[in-house]
């Protein structure tokens, strides 16, 4: 990482946001090699919302530096805060807005309450200390107290605001996260990693943290184990995934119990699970049962997948690729054909529900694949709120195979997720777009949404959406077709490896 910088810096607001998140990023965020860093579009996102709040919030643009506190304007940004810890230590902040309030101040009758943008449904202990250190570098500023910070969310829905009170038990909290963040940020080498590390894959240091996981065999690298397992797998001297796979799992089920009867019934499955990752092979769990009986005797099938904005709690792009069948039962990929459906919320559901409905009746016999939950309870709960009769319903739900599901219940793989792109990559599938996800999708979106019909942005926004779209099916097709082979191979006289083909 090289050497450490003098310790002297000051703490600061971005740090300490990175701190509550994860003690080790906010050491890499001072520390790390820059290099290193993958772009994440989840931050872009933030940055959209935020500036989606605000101008919904403020009357006009807001003013810039001290110069625009003088003069009262009703927003001001730009301001760079300075103070102490109670430690002695150097303190700032930068907040990301000001809104000005009634109140004496050092400028006349006008004062000013930090404000943020918040993404989710819930406002976090972040989100708190955020506004409790801006409001405290604020007050001395400004020279009158600050009491309240506004947050704000719902960039894509209507504006809501939430006044949060900054009182001393917050102002207490501070002090001791600034505490341990100067602890922290003191150490010659990065913080462990994080015991549950599922949210990791929205930070910019995940390559430096994943490369980590996988040297030392951490806990968090095998399927399954999330925070409150790997504590309980610590307590009973189980400390790797070495560990794990050497461990006897009926003694495991035993210790396990203790910590509850319902863990008792993960023993068997863990150690299994680590076994497979340890020697990098693939599992049959039901040997004797096709994992895809439906598709069989199927003249096609649709891959599905949808794209979507859950702040806005908007299914855009319900994406299908039409895949059939060769008269002698091969699967015809050189005629497969993407179809997009783009869904515009001022439409309508009853109107995107008639495009869908009539799509699928088409292909009445055709199995419709997807990869997770989300396209089933989509499509499912559209149904029911456009009053489909019953059978209808049924049928739909008996032609989606979540592929996902399947593979869970038929094999076990020798990954530690068992999420899309982690299975079809290790296939061997490439996605045409290098480094694009979900996440930059809707970006895409929203910049070619822009603010209604008169005001859409470029059409390769678009085109770019459709293409990661289509991916994401054809990655669908690839781990059903895997399993497809697998299950032919378990069902030849011979037998057949459990590696996939090449590798």
């Amino acid at each position: 990482m090289g050497d450490t910088p003098p310790a002297d810096k000051p703490l600061n607001d971005r740090l300490l946001r990175s701190w509550t998140r994860c003690r080790r990023r906010a050491w890499l965020d001072r520390y790390g090699d820059p290099a290193l860093r993958v772009y994440t579009a989840h931050r872009t996102l933030q940055l959209d919302d935020q500036q989606r709040s605000f101008v919904a919030l403020l009357p006009r643009k807001p003013g810039h530096g001290i110069d625009a506190c003088a003069r009262g304007d009703v927003g001001v940004v730009g301001l760079r805060l300075k103070g102490l810890t109670v430690d002695g230590r150097r303190l700032e902040a930068h907040p990301v807005l000001l809104q000005r309030q009634s109140g004496q101040s050092r400028w006349g009758d006008h004062s000013y309450r930090p404000v943020l943008a918040r993404q989710g449904r819930r406002l976090t202990r972040e989100h708190r200390l955020q506004l409790a250190l801006s409001a405290r570098l604020l007050s001395d500023f400004q020279q009158t107290p600050v009491t309240h910070g506004l947050a704000l969310a719902g960039a894509g829905r209507r504006l809501e605001k939430e006044t949060v009170a900054l009182g001393d038990s917050l102002q207490r909290q501070l002090d001791d996260s600034l505490r341990k963040l100067a602890a922290d940020l003191d150490r010659p080498t990065p913080p462990p990693l994080a015991a549950d590390r599922r949210k990791c894959t929205l930070c910019s240091w995940r390559g430096v943290c994943n490369a980590e996981a996988h040297r030392e065999g951490h806990l968090s690298e095998v399927s399954g184990i999330g925070a409150k397992r790997r504590e309980m797998l610590l307590d009973l001297g189980i400390d790797s995934l070495n560990a794990l796979a050497d461990a006897d799992p009926v003694v495991l089920e035993d210790q396990l119990k203790h910590f509850g009867e319902q863990h008792g019934a993960v023993a068997a499955p863990l150690v299994a699970q680590a076994r497979v990752q340890r020697d990098g092979l693939v599992e049959s769990l039901l040997p004797t049962s096709p994992s895809l009986p439906e598709l069989v005797d199927a003249p096609g099938v649709l891959l599905y997948d949808i794209e979507s904005d859950p702040d806005a709690r908007d299914d855009f792009l319900h994406g299908f690729v039409r895949l059939p069948r060769d008269v002698n039962g091969s699967w015809a990929l050189d005629r497969a054909t993407y179809h997009p459906l783009l869904v515009l919320q001022e439409h309508g559901e009853a109107r995107c529900w008639k495009r869908l409905s009539c799509f699928l009746a088409r292909y009445p016999d055709w199995p419709v694949l997807h990869y997770g939950e989300t396209e089933s309870l989509a499509l499912r709960k559209m149904a029911q709120r456009q009053s489909v009769p019953e059978a209808d319903q049924q049928a739909l739900r008996h032609r989606l195979v979540d592929v996902h599901a399947r593979l869970r219940l038929h094999w076990r793989m020798p990954l530690n997720s068992y999420g899309l792109k982690t299975v079809a990559d290790w296939l061997g599938f490439r996605w045409s777009q290098i480094g694009v996800d979900g996440a930059r999708a809707l970006l895409w979106w929203r910049q070619w949404r822009g603010t209604g019909c008169r005001d859409r942005g470029p059409g390769q926004a678009l085109r770019w959406i459709f293409s990661y779209n289509r991916d994401d099916c054809m990655a669908t097709w690839a781990v059903a077709a895997w399993m497809l082979a697998k299950d032919r191979s378990l069902q030849s006289p011979i037998g057949g490896s459990q590696n996939p083909p090449g590798r």
